[in-house]
């Protein structure tokens, strides 16, 4: 017998991509550990939204220009985290300005921001905090006022999560509103026993070009057991669709089956 599984945190490819720049070599040297990969996946999953990509880049600033440069190609939805400070190490916002072709200049509304905060002593450091591409935009900072940006659809925030959470939910209820869906995702579990994976293929593209609207995966037990799971990710009437064919062509083939109870 084989049961339906929600899990509401996987989809399939619908809407927009989203991506996340993860940035600075403490990350990659392990002196620090990401922890913002996890609450962006929960906030998009909140709004019916789900990550399509992630990438860990140091501060190097060569490749993090080529980076943004890839990213800024495509039609993504991307938040980088980090490297927007007013230190030599940090060069997020530099590399932002070349990889988009455009000056760097102080935001007239960053400047406001930070001159009603420290006054005087804006001057001369803290200021280089809003120098930013040409034609950004403010992502206010409920924490200590000092604002990210945002170019295009490029959304620049701190490295520290209690400021950067927050500013990524205001973006995402700001700016994204219309890309909100209510209903969310899920996913449809099997297991299949002593059938090696290359019996399925057929079965498996058969299903999936019949369902493109779901997202269909085989996993391998890692444990030495013959043992697949059968993943079936989408909106719930698509997906329960989709998983329900899947189900029937295992059974027509006579392959064994179980139900899994959760991932």
């Amino acid at each position: 017998m084989t049961t339906r599984v929600d899990n509401p945190h996987v989809g399939p490819d619908i809407g927009p991509h989203i991506g996340i720049l993860l940035i600075g070599d403490e990350l990659l040297s392990g002196k620090r550990r990401d922890k913002h990969m996890p609450a962006v996946i929960e906030m998009l999953h909140e709004r019916g939204l789900e990550l399509s990509w992630a990438r860990l880049v140091g501060d190097d600033g060569a490749l993090l220009e080529r980076t943004l440069v890839e990213t800024m190609g495509s039609a993504d939805i991307v938040f980088s985290f980090g490297g927007i400070g007013a230190t030599p190490d940090d060069r997020t916002r530099q590399c932002a300005a070349r990889a988009a072709g455009r000056a760097l200049e102080i935001n007239t509304e960053g400047r406001a921001i930070l001159e009603d905060k420290f006054g005087h002593d804006a001057y001369p450091n803290r200021i280089h905090m809003v120098e930013w591409p040409e034609g950004s935009r403010v992502i206010p900072n409920p924490v200590n006022r000092v604002p990210g940006f945002s170019l295009g659809d490029h959304h620049f925030v701190p490295g520290f999560p209690n400021m950067a959470w927050p500013m990524v939910g205001w973006v995402l209820d700001t700016h994204y509103a219309d890309l909100h869906v209510a209903e969310r995702n899920v996913e449809y579990l099997v297991e299949v026993f002593d059938t090696p994976e290359s019996a399925l293929i057929g079965l498996m593209q058969s299903v999936m070009d019949a369902h493109p609207a779901v997202r269909i995966a085989c996993l391998p037990a890692a444990d030495g057991q013959r043992k697949i799971e059968f993943g079936v990710r989408g909106r719930p009437a698509p997906a329960a669709e989709a998983f329900d064919a899947l189900v029937a062509a295992l059974n027509e083939s006579s392959i064994s089956t179980g139900a899994c109870t959760s991932r």
